[in-house]
């Protein structure tokens, strides 16, 4: 009998067994910058013999934008904020200082982020972005005092771009309609962010300093998050995704996690529920203390089972028959850096540990290497995966 992929990859979400295992790159950076559009990334992921799962709205292959690190639809200030960059020489520094200055009518936010040699935003610095983390030196968020002027730069999407929204994503949904692929949004986010705009060193010590203002400001975060996922999850999306690459045990014990994660967590997962989607949750690294709290949250799926991290068995164990998990082979160390018959043996190991149910096979997190190594490993990625699945007679 043949199922589509949208249905072969709804099964695995509802941790069945499908006709087997689906392959989807969660993320495949390599390919989509080759790409000339959405659509055509699509396709190759399709020749290739993937499940490509499609995101609205549809990611441009080069991203040039204030929240390059958060996917999904635009975001804008409330218009009463007025925007200062300039960049500063101070006297023996050995590095140029980017000062931004967010005006609100609630005070002012000033970031102070140091112009290294392999920054790539000329002289601007951006909103929301990984690469402030390691080089600011003053963050927009510093403290309690902050979060009335804060708010300022969380409004609700304005209709012009839930209009936007929908306009961008028309073609994309069609073509996922008719090509019978699972149609995915976001990405949601929530601790990240807290990295972004205060800081992952300060955030470690206000955890346990000063948990009322973490938690407020999560609270923020999250319900600005929410009323972005409600305008993505009108458009009857398969699947909601949220990152949340800091939301680990490097930054939270599992007692804090539960107090301050868990409560915003367990709201998004059953806003996603409410429109008849799924959700998940993409994290990486030390989760193994997490994982029940994660299921408890009501959280579909796992993106981003990274051998490296995770303890396949084990996360097999404790979390078969609840949660999908997706990832099982390493991108960078294996599929980038690695051989081919590392690559064979991650992928048998992925299939033997974490599947036939609730398994979604992808490199974590990403492929970002076009070269001929790791294009040569994707292919035996795809086809030890449709070997030892019975898709194509064994060639091993």
């Amino acid at each position: 009998m043949n199922i589509s992929s949208r249905e072969r990859m709804l099964a695995a979400l509802n941790c069945q067994s499908p006709d087997h295992p689906p392959c989807s790159f969660m993320i495949f950076g390599a390919l989509l910058q080759k790409s000339d559009s959405y659509l055509e990334f699509i396709q190759q992921q399709l020749e290739l013999g993937l499940d490509a799962a499609v995101m609205i709205p549809p990611r441009s292959p080069v991203v040039r934008n204030d929240h390059y690190n958060l996917y999904g639809l635009p975001i804008s200030y409330h218009p009463q904020v007025r925007v200062e960059e300039q960049v500063l020489h101070p006297d023996g520094a050995a590095q140029p200082l980017m000062v931004k200055v967010y005006h609100t009518p609630a005070g002012d936010l000033t970031a102070r982020v140091r112009q290294t040699e392999d920054w790539r935003w000329g002289n601007h610095v951006p909103f929301l972005d990984d690469y402030l983390i390691p080089r600011s030196e003053k963050f927009i968020v510093e403290g309690p005092d902050d979060l009335p002027a804060f708010q300022y730069l969380l409004p609700p999407s304005t209709g012009e771009e839930i209009e936007q929204f929908q306009r961008d994503s028309a073609e994309v949904i069609h073509y996922a309609r008719h090509e019978g692929l699972l149609l995915t949004s976001g990405w949601g986010v929530g601790m990240d962010m807290i990295g972004w705009i205060h800081g992952l060193n300060s955030l470690v010590y206000d955890v346990y300093d000063h948990p009322d203002f973490v938690r407020k400001l999560f609270g923020m975060i999250a319900a600005w998050n929410r009323q972005r996922m409600a305008v993505v999850l009108d458009a009857k999306i398969d699947l909601y995704i949220k990152r949340a690459w800091y939301e680990n045990t490097d930054f939270f014990t599992p007692s804090n996690w539960q107090d301050i994660i868990l409560p915003e967590l367990a709201k998004d997962a059953a806003l996603a529920h409410g429109a008849g989607a799924k959700f998940g949750y993409i994290i990486t690294a030390n989760a193994m203390p997490l994982l029940n709290l994660i299921a408890e949250a009501g959280v579909d799926v796992i993106i981003g089972i990274d051998p490296e991290a995770y303890d396949m068995d084990a996360t097999k164990t404790k979390l078969g028959g609840r949660v999908c998990l997706w990832g099982g082979v390493n991108g960078h160390l294996t599929v980038e850096q690695g051989s081919p018959e590392a690559v064979q043996s991650e992928v048998a190991a992925a299939l033997q540990a974490l599947g036939p149910d609730g398994l979604i096979l992808s490199p974590v997190d990403n492929v970002r290497q076009d070269t001929p190594r790791a294009m040569n490993n994707v292919g035996v990625l795809i086809q030890t995966w449709q070997n030892l699945t019975g898709q194509t007679e064994s060639s091993i």
